[in-house]
């Protein structure tokens, strides 16, 4: 964090500093190229109350504001990506909706566990044919009785097979309507629920990608959230702040390589002399720096108006959109530094320049930010 932040969020971006420098760094490579996720990393994270950032203490969460989870995103993300990923996702998705849209009994019953990552968060919207299509999704929960029954398969699903617990949106009505999906918390090892297929990508290889399989997966009524048909306003209301945790973790990954290319360029010698001082080095770096401050600026923006509960939709969207974006294009220019040694497992680009793309992509393609833009300055 290096524009004006308080002392709170300093300390609290310290804290995630150091936990990634010293339990996270060491183990980057192995994790990414055997596609490990380090489900221990993430319960000591819990001990230091990170992956309850935004939990009330009165749920066993560190009760802190967007500044400071925005900072503890960048921070472990500025190191490894896919943690952070799978860091924002528990923090904003899962935890954030049972915060958001579950009643007094629900929170109490989950949110401790989640804060402290006794148990681990899953959100489920997308699905394999319906991803910004999710008027048109197939997951469905019929009313039995005082029961639920869930049919259907999510994908894309972050922890989609270690998570314990998980928010599922299932349509509840007919297709394309409105008001045609429910909000419901299964948690595992109830019968009919099973993690699925797990994705091999490209990036963001620590960060389990699974499917979530629903095969006459019985609820209690107990285990809906909110009203029925109320799923896809609360999902929305959701990835508002979601989107936050992607600019944060986009500023992240492009902090982490322009933090490399930087360093590099003053290392590397050509022609008698370091690299940073031709002209086509430090403009690329100039560039960098000057992106990623204006990705920060935009962030900040949209968690302050998150902090002072107003609107944030169009902030939230842009900062995402614009966050993502700088991300591919540093880490991209960060190997072109590098030169052949960028394209290269030894040093670090590489794998930021693969984790970036997904940022442009997941919580909402930058077409579908967009589209969000659009809508919120053409009204």
């Amino acid at each position: 964090m290096d524009f004006q932040a308080s002392e709170l969020t300093e300390q609290v971006a310290h804290t995630a500093r150091e936990f990634a420098l010293q339990k996270i760094k060491p183990h980057i490579m192995e994790w990414d190229e055997t596609q490990t996720f380090p489900i221990e990393i993430f319960r000591q994270l819990g001990e230091l109350g990170l992956m309850g950032v935004l939990v009330p203490e009165e749920y066993g969460g560190a009760g802190l504001s967007y500044h400071e989870y925005n900072a503890v995103i960048q921070e472990i993300s500025r190191v490894d990506g896919s943690i952070g990923l799978s860091v924002a996702a528990h923090n904003s998705l899962c935890t954030g909706h049972i915060l958001l849209f579950g009643d007094e009994e629900q929170k109490q019953k989950y949110l401790p566990k989640l804060a402290t990552a006794q148990f681990i968060g899953a959100w489920g919207l997308t699905e394999p044919n319906t991803g910004s299509d999710a008027g048109n999704m197939k997951t469905t929960a019929v009313k039995e009785g005082d029961e639920w029954v869930l049919n259907g398969t999510k994908n894309w699903i972050t922890h989609g097979i270690s998570g314990e617990v998980a928010v599922v949106i299932a349509r509840t009505g007919e297709p394309r309507t409105s008001g045609n999906s429910t909000a419901f918390i299964v948690e595992r090892g109830t019968q009919g629920f099973t993690g699925g297929k797990k994705e091999n990508k490209l990036g963001m290889r620590a960060s389990e990608t699974a499917e979530m399989i629903f095969d006459n997966c019985r609820i209690s009524d107990e285990q809906r959230m909110g009203e029925v048909g109320d799923g896809f306003r609360q999902a929305m209301k959701v990835l508002d702040g979601g989107r936050i945790s992607i600019a944060a973790l986009s500023i992240g990954i492009a902090r982490g390589a322009y933090d490399a290319a930087l360093k590099y360029s003053k290392e590397r010698y050509q022609f008698d002399q370091p690299i940073a001082n031709f002209q086509g080095i430090s403009f690329k770096l100039a560039d960098m720096a000057t992106e990623i401050e204006a990705a920060e600026l935009l962030t900040a923006q949209a968690c302050d108006l998150k902090n002072r509960g107003e609107k944030m939709t169009k902030q939230a969207a842009m900062a995402k959109y614009y966050a993502s974006e700088v991300a591919v294009r540093v880490s991209t220019d960060a190997v072109q530094i590098f030169g052949g040694y960028g394209y290269t497992k030894d040093f670090p680009v590489e794998k930021f320049y693969r984790d970036s793309k997904l940022c442009t992509i997941g919580e909402g393609t930058s077409e579908v930010q967009k589209l969000v833009i659009a809508r919120e300055v053409l009204q």
